[in-house]
């Protein structure tokens, strides 16, 4: 795929002045502005292809969906499919596909070679968390995410990453208004509740624009299908899931509570469930682990200002391989796992402790258990 120079490529020299002053990051820029250099990047390809981090959220998918609507109708790309890794393994997020009907489609069905232009979204090719091969990840063209900018990005012709939003879905319908593009009902749905589930209906990690973009696209989605989608009927598995969280779940320091979920059938439910426990009364952290296909994930919250979730996580598990990233308060983490269960168990134990040595509280004895402890 060939590269179109733009202003987030590596500058050279001028003649005998030194090196050129580097431009300001396309973050920083008013939305035209990126929509014109967006399309300069687009110019001229054929197929496109925007994929989304692996076992997809709704942000995430709803960004991709409304980057590949912009590339089809203003920078006159003939086709442009959308693709994900994983699984989408929530009741929620499976809803929220059928219900409006998005055009997302497995990685596993996807041949990449056959595009010529390769975008991601709500993620960064560094990181990992993503269906782009190592040989095709310095052939990324775009990439549109809120989370903080990991340089390697740059190295993309167009990185637009970093910027102060509370979701992806943000960014790409400040792109739709810029290109002068009203989305349709099912694509506001999908924006608006990426939007909404992202930044916990406003209440997290929240600026000015996702509360303006909020206000846009409240009068063009359809209520009645976001009910469907908020509220859809849940398999028994999901009570299982949720009643070993709170069997094996330990509280340490009064602040802290850590739950162990064992082998999951999706994912995409460790985040739900670290999220589910910071309701506890007095947490200010939040860890949960699990197995899935022989990787072990994390979803880790934050309360303690004075923490970054991201950072954090990514300092743990990065001697782990695998991927790892977020933001300020949320942050998730895929590590692989090989040996035998007691070497597992081990990985597990270790991965715990240096957390807890994170939150404080490493010297204490897991206190306030919601059950009784595993033999």
């Amino acid at each position: 795929m060939p590269a179109t120079p733009t202003a987030n490529s590596r500058r050279t020299p001028g003649s005998g002045e030194g090196p050129e002053p580097a431009p300001p990051r396309l973050a920083n820029l008013p939305a035209r502005a990126k929509l014109e250099r967006l399309l300069r990047v687009a110019k001229g390809r054929k197929k496109a292809l925007v994929l989304t981090h692996d076992n997809p959220d709704p942000d995430s998918i709803a960004a991709a969906v409304a980057l590949a609507h912009l590339l089809k109708e203003r920078a006159d790309v003939e086709e442009a499919r959308v693709g994900y890794g994983g699984i989408i393994g929530r009741a929620e997020n499976i809803a929220f596909v059928k219900v409006l009907r998005l055009p997302v489609v497995p990685i596993a069905q996807l041949d990449l070679d056959e595009y010529d232009l390769l975008a991601l979204v709500d993620t960064q090719p560094p990181t990992g968390n993503h269906a782009i091969p190592p040989r095709l990840r310095g052939e990324v063209d775009i990439v549109i995410d809120h989370h903080p900018l990991r340089n390697e990005s740059l190295e993309s012709p167009f990185a637009d990453v970093g910027g102060d939003f509370g979701s992806t879905s943000t960014m790409l319908v400040e792109y739709l208004r810029a290109a002068g593009l009203e989305p349709s009902t099912e694509v506001a749905t999908a924006l608006f509740y990426g939007l909404k589930a992202d930044t916990r209906d406003l209440g997290r990690e929240t600026t000015q624009t996702d509360i303006d973009t909020y206000l846009w696209l409240f009068p063009r989605m359809h209520k009645h299908l976001l009910a469907q989608i908020e509220h859809p009927e849940l398999p028994a598995r999901y009570f299982q899931l949720y009643h070993t969280a709170f069997e094996r779940a330990k509280v340490y320091g009064d602040t802290a509570i850590v739950t162990d979920l064992e082998e999951v059938y999706s994912p995409d439910m460790v985040a739900e469930v670290a999220e589910r426990l910071m309701f506890l009364e007095g947490m200010k952290w939040s860890l949960a682990y699990a197995t899935y296909r022989n990787q072990l994930f994390l979803s880790l919250r934050v309360k303690d200002r004075r923490m970054n979730a991201g950072r954090l996580i990514r300092e743990i598990c990065e001697d782990y391989g695998g991927s790892s990233g977020g933001h300020g308060s949320m942050a998730g983490a895929r590590i692989p796992l090989s040996g035998r269960a007691t070497q597992r168990k081990a990985v597990k134990r270790e991965l715990v402790r240096k957390f807890l040595e994170a939150f404080g509280v490493a010297d204490e004895r897991p206190v306030g258990l919601l059950s009784a402890p595993s033999p």
